[in-house]
């Protein structure tokens, strides 16, 4: 894609994708148009058994600063506000939907909407540097679609101070409290995302798509109907030619042999 769209695509020879958002002076914002291109990218990913990974990375100093504000103050209606985090929301759960682990590349602030998408990522590494906030109380808008992904991601008092007092917190509280998994200095970012990357695209395809699956489908259901759904997942995942290596290659004390 040409250097001014709104959104980059880089894909290597492994199958690992990353997704750039491209809009530098507008702080990344999610606008209508950014919305709809990562919309349409992710459901083209989710369709492509030859991806393993995906990168959401962003250009410039920030990585997003939320939905655009401008965009959103120039057309005041319920409907047409109910259309935009609609739209938003779809992004966000698209990204949990894809059956490959999805990276957050946080080089910068992530804020509102911005820290939702860290938050729906499945991992995050962050520059030490960056800092996420849900800032919309500041505004008088309360977060309500980024306190769905920040409150799977932490726990219930730290996502609820986030989300009433619109207050900053650095990368090693992020990190601490879960919303993303390392922070590292800016220039070691691009290492620590790969480290992540050579782990996954390691190991077998289908087990990575049952188990992200099985994942998300679990954290939402009560004790009894997520055992009964992790024993069907992993029996089914038994039958899989590689995790019949994978164990044959432990009986027999060698590395197993992936297709």
């Amino acid at each position: 894609m040409s250097a001014d769209a709104l959104l980059l695509v880089r894909r290597d020879a492994r199958g690992v994708v990353t997704l750039t958002l491209n809009r530098p002076l507008a702080f990344n914002a999610l606008s209508e148009a950014l919305l709809g291109a990562l919309q349409t990218e992710l459901a083209g990913l989710a369709q492509d058994a030859s991806v393993r990974v995906v990168v959401l990375a962003a250009a410039g100093k920030a990585f997003c600063a939320g939905h655009d504000l401008k965009e959103m103050r120039a057309q005041p209606s319920l409907a047409y506000y109910q259309q935009l985090f609609a739209q938003c929301s779809r992004v966000m759960q698209s990204l949990q939907g894809l059956p490959v682990p999805v990276i957050a590349r946080v080089q910068g602030i992530a804020t509102a909407a911005g820290c939702q998408l860290v938050a729906q990522c499945d991992l995050a590494v962050a520059a030490d540097t960056a800092r996420f906030a849900t800032s919309g109380v500041n505004y008088g808008l309360f977060c309500a679609t980024p306190s769905v992904p920040l409150s799977r991601n932490i726990g219930r008092k730290a996502a609820f101070e986030m989300l009433v007092t619109g207050d900053f917190i650095s990368a090693q509280q992020a990190q601490a409290q879960g919303l993303i998994n390392r922070a590292v200095p800016l220039e070691h970012l691009d290492a620590e995302v790969e480290k992540l990357v050579d782990s996954i695209v390691a190991k077998p395809p289908v087990a990575i798509a049952m188990g992200k699956g099985l994942f998300y489908r679990q954290i939402e259901n009560g004790l009894e109907a997520a055992y009964a759904d992790a024993l069907q997942t992993m029996a089914c995942n038994m039958m899989d030619a590689d995790a019949l290596e994978g164990v044959q290659a432990f009986i027999e004390k060698r590395p197993p042999r992936f297709s």
